[in-house]
């Protein structure tokens, strides 16, 4: 009796020695993450897409897009597509690009007769861009909570980007054939003021070259190439008269409440990263795929549909956060590449952005236009929508097409 009483006393000392252990562990486990350069990265790229459409960015890209394509059949769908996929260049959200050309774009469509759901269904696609486009705040944070390079991220992004913007104007092409009339043709612009168009849009191609040139050439970091962009578009919008004080506060608290956000929601993942790790949550779900039949690529598609599901309902930061913990023991148990997840990760939630039955950039363009019907929105979506599945059956089936730029660039 005493001896079980001996043993008993001395487990639970261990036990409990081992629980102030991993608490003590906890107290500091969240500070690595939350002090991180790389996410300090996030709050400049915010501000620098709010100074940016505030300064009349988002017009000039569209005037210069719509100058090259808008005379096309279609053309001003397309030009949307486009657009976006430049101002998500100096913007980095899905969210807020949606928002910024709802307001551009729309209302041009719609004057040019443009059928609602083909205007809308191009815009909501197009807002998805905001996230794959470098520099993207999603692969930051990606970066952040896998510990991968930025760098090397945002170069592995460039050719899913550029397949994005082809296989969506290739989906307005095929809307516009099965139905002429979703898009009449336009006016063909002169010359001349085809380059005035262009000409307009300096300040967006200069605010491009210098932050994604300067980063890809190695001549700035991305912390630099992100402060350096914030100067340049503050003093954009400074010198178009377009940033009074009621506009600047406007802006500080645009970018203050996003990076407060994302913030919150990294700071609640590592905790929660923490204690599925402690309970050993992430092994159990690897050992129990490990032991079943299951095919590596039949685990991979089952993540994406989950990913779709939780993207149609949770914002895209949440979607991300949540479920890292789980899927990245998985993904690093296959062999795979942590680089060309984080692009599929990025990919998929796009994708769940557009997704019924919620669809959160859906949801948006409704709220910004009461009397386009949400089924119209979704019509207008499905072409998109299946140019996005082909795009990500062809980055899953097909990992050099993300990876070779970075191995170039590295």
């Amino acid at each position: 009796m005493m001896c079980f009483e001996y043993v008993s006393f001395h487990v639970f000392k261990i036990s409990t020695s081992s629980r102030e252990s991993k608490l003590s562990n906890f107290k500091v486990t969240h500070y690595p993450a939350m002090s991180s350069l790389d996410l300090a990265v996030i709050p400049l790229f915010m501000l620098m897409g709010s100074l940016a459409a505030a300064g009349g960015l988002a017009t000039d890209v569209y005037d210069m897009a719509g100058a090259l394509f808008g005379h096309r059949r279609g053309g001003l769908a397309t030009t949307t597509i486009v657009a976006s996929a430049g101002f998500g260049a100096i913007c980095g959200s899905g969210v807020a690009t949606t928002a910024t050309f709802g307001r551009v774009a729309m209302p041009e469509m719609l004057s040019r007769n443009y059928r609602p759901s083909l205007a809308s269904g191009a815009i909501a696609a197009g807002g998805t861009l905001g996230i794959i486009v470098p520099p993207s705040a999603m692969m930051i944070l990606y970066a952040v909570l896998t510990e991968q390079s930025v760098l090397e991220l945002f170069s592995a992004a460039i050719i899913p980007a550029m397949l994005a913007v082809v296989f969506y104007a290739v989906a307005v092409q095929v809307t516009v054939w099965r139905d002429p009339e979703a898009a009449p043709k336009s006016e063909k612009l002169s010359l001349p003021a085809r380059l005035a168009a262009i000409g307009r849009a300096w300040g967006v191609i200069l605010l491009a070259v210098v932050v994604l040139g300067g980063i890809y050439s190695g001549i700035f970091t991305v912390n630099e190439a992100a402060a350096i962009g914030v100067v340049i578009a503050f003093f954009f919008a400074l010198m178009r008269k377009r940033l009074d004080r009621t506009t600047f506060l406007r802006v500080m608290a645009e970018a203050s409440g996003s990076t407060a956000m994302i913030y919150l929601m990294v700071f609640g993942a590592t905790i929660f990263s923490y204690f599925v790790s402690v309970t050993g949550g992430a092994q159990f779900i690897v050992s129990l795929i490990s032991e079943s039949s299951i095919s590596p690529v039949a685990v991979i598609f089952g993540i994406l549909l989950l990913y779709m599901f939780l993207g149609a309902f949770f914002d895209e930061v949440a979607a991300m956060v949540i479920t890292l913990p789980f899927v990245i023991p998985v993904i690093q148990g296959f062999g795979y590449d942590l680089v060309w997840w984080g692009i599929i990760n990025v990919v998929v939630i796009g994708i769940g952005m557009i997704t019924p039955p919620i669809g959160i950039n859906v949801m948006l363009l409704n709220s910004m236009y009461r009397d386009i019907r949400i089924t119209t929105i979704y019509r207008g979506i499905v072409p998109f929508l299946l140019a996005d599945l082909v795009r990500l059956v062809v980055l899953v089936l097909f990992p050099p097409l993300t990876l070779w730029l970075p191995s170039v660039l590295g």
